[in-house]
């Protein structure tokens, strides 16, 4: 006879008519009193309308926060079956094998920080994190020691404020990563679906200009990052940058969230109008949401006005609003812009207010002091600092890359003549701090021996680029390369503007360049020919030139970009009003226009 006890058989019909027929009779016998479910389950006494088989609801559908796993894009599910932070045994295999990752296990190692880069380069890639962008003279000797021993020889500042080592061996993979952690630094969650490096203004702690020091922040959030498991699974990356209100710019309007350190004063809050919130005097942070610039998006002012040292609660809180809620089906849709678009600011604030145990102020931007102007390449040259008697040097790397001997010498003269610290910034060039007045000049010249410089024209001081195909899989032209090349040709051809010009080579929509936000952007291209290329986007800015550039020419071949762009600074210095910015000047201006004068 069938143990129906263990079978995992539906009931048959047969089965079924008899399991009926039997409590139908068992109730009537008056043995004990029916009690069974209707097929809509509500609890009835009458064994007639019953429904046969236990109603007891399914096991639910197993989720990743309400979205089923059949929804879920390939890198959720990866998530879902093995947290990318139990990668260590993998890790180790790979290195003892010496052996190149599968696309599952690529994935996974991104959130150590360890990119597999092929096809550009058969190799690895690691990406650090350098909270608010500052580290020491020993740390900067120590990764020169790690680019020579187990990379290529050479180190770049990335456009999060932070370095990137190339060309690195799968066998080396623990080597690299304990190496790092020996010099007090990590890359764990520098990439994959989590918060980037934490970036801040770079002269904080000594800008004479700001209102408070901003470093204290970022780190905090960094390390609460570190050590909160939870936020290692965020639906895509996730950006965070912090605001001095001083003389730099730090791109904060192109993070997911910014924070802009502003004044409140009687004044300001008379000048914001009648029927403001009750707020005191003082320095705040002001909340912007969802930068992505590659999407055409500055992050926007919400209105939220917090205390500083709420910023790092309010990070946390809004990070796991986004995790909960994010889009994890596909991939195009999953950053936080997309979860605003869908609900709104005030919705967002009101969940992200759930998770906080403090209320959000909200106060008009009206009833706060204007940000000052930043200096438009202002990173760059000797600068007073706050602290009488020193100065910090800005110094200008090509594109951002350093050989490891020039890591060396830049190590050494942070501790000869300061305090063997060194700031990294977001436009790939590096700042001395604590330098003295007598020995501004001597490192000044130093750096110049080292092949960077302090002073640049106004049209190379800012031109960034991202890593370029040769090595990056994604991008279609030899950024870095063309980069260098133009600069040769802008610095030799006799051009000096009266307003500095920003010009970004990214090479690919990703934006790692930010080429929308450029006075000149370009975005690398594959020519019908084959050779490369690049679209060119006129007018972008930041900060107070805040703007998405416009596509002006497309598919130039790389080889005529330094033309094209010595005719187009040529035909704005000849044809600005006095005083008007490069910005200024093409967004009073047409696209056709634009395009017409350009190409006459």
């Amino acid at each position: 006879m069938t143990d129906i006890s263990t079978t995992t058989q539906p009931f048959s019909p047969a089965q079924k008519e008899y399991l009926q027929g039997f409590m139908a009779g068992v109730a009537a016998s008056g043995q004990f009193p029916f009690t069974g479910h209707t097929a809509a389950g509500q609890i009835t006494a009458n064994s007639a309308g019953a429904a046969t088989g236990n109603l007891a609801a399914p096991p639910a559908e197993d989720t990743v926060f309400g979205t089923p796993l059949a929804d879920l894009c390939k890198e959720e599910r990866w998530k879902h079956d093995e947290d990318p932070l139990d990668a260590w045994e993998r890790l180790i295999a790979h290195a003892d094998a010496d052996k190149f990752p599968d696309a599952e296990n690529t994935y996974r190692f991104k959130t150590h920080g360890l990119f597999y880069v092929a096809p550009a380069q058969d190799s690895f890639m690691i990406r650090l994190r350098i909270p608010a962008c500052e580290l020491t003279a020993h740390q900067l000797h120590g990764l020169a020691d790690l680019a020579s021993d187990l990379g290529n020889g050479f180190a770049d500042i990335t456009t999060r404020g932070n370095f990137q080592l190339r060309e690195l061996k799968p066998r080396d993979l623990i080597k690299v990563l304990t190496r790092v952690q020996d010099l007090g630094l990590t890359s764990r969650g520098s990439g994959a679906d989590n918060v980037r490096n934490v970036t801040a203004s770079p002269n904080s702690g000594f800008d004479p200009d700001e209102l408070i020091d901003v470093r204290p922040f970022a780190k905090g959030i960094h390390h609460y990052i570190l050590n909160q498991r939870d936020l290692y699974g965020l639906p895509r990356k996730f950006n965070i940058a912090f605001d001095n209100g001083g003389s730099l710019s730090a791109a904060v309007d192109t993070n997911d969230i910014g924070f802009f350190a502003v004044r409140v004063t009687e004044k300001s809050l008379a000048q914001g109008g009648p029927g403001l919130p009750a707020c005191e005097p003082g320095i705040y942070f002001r909340v912007h949401l969802g930068g992505i610039s590659g999407h055409g998006d500055f992050a926007r002012d919400t209105g939220l006005l917090i205390k500083p040292a709420e910023a790092v609660a309010v990070s946390a809180a809004m990070l796991r609003v986004f995790a909960e809620n994010g889009d994890r089906t596909n991939r195009k849709k999953s950053r936080l812009k997309y979860l605003l678009e869908k609900w709104g600011f005030d919705k967002f604030i009101a969940e992200t207010q759930k998770k906080l145990a403090f209320p959000l102020g909200r106060l008009p931007l009206a009833a706060c002091e204007p940000r000052r102007p930043v200096i438009k390449h202002g990173w760059l040259g000797a600068a007073r600092q706050s602290q009488r008697g020193l100065n910090s040097i800005g110094i200008g790397v090509p594109v951002g890359r350093m050989k490891a001997k020039q890591m060396h010498q830049i190590a050494e003269l942070a501790e000869h003549y300061g305090k063997g610290e060194i700031r990294l910034t977001v436009w790939q060039s590096l700042i001395i701090p604590h330098v003295t007045d007598s020995f501004v000049s001597t490192v000044t010249r130093q750096v110049q021996r080292i092949g960077f410089y302090t002073e640049a024209a106004s049209t190379t001081g800012g031109i960034i680029a991202c890593t370029g195909n040769r090595g990056c899989k994604y991008a279609a032209a030899d950024t870095k390369g063309h980069a260098l090349v133009l600069t040769k040709h802008l610095a030799s051809c006799g051009l000096n503007l009266e307003q500095p010009v920003n010009l970004h080579f990214t090479g690919c929509p990703n934006s790692c360049a930010q080429h929308y936000c450029g006075d000149i952007g370009f975005v690398g291209a594959k020519l019908p020919d084959g050779t490369e290329g690049f679209h060119i986007v006129l007018g972008g800015g930041m900060d107070n030139e805040q703007g998405i550039a416009r596509e002006i020419f497309r598919g130039v071949g790389a080889v005529d970009i330094p033309a094209l762009v010595e005719k187009i600074l040529r035909t704005y210095d000849t044809r600005r009003a006095r005083g008007e910015t490069f910005v200024q000047w093409t967004r009073r201006q047409s696209v056709k226009e634009l395009q017409e004068s350009l190409s006459a």
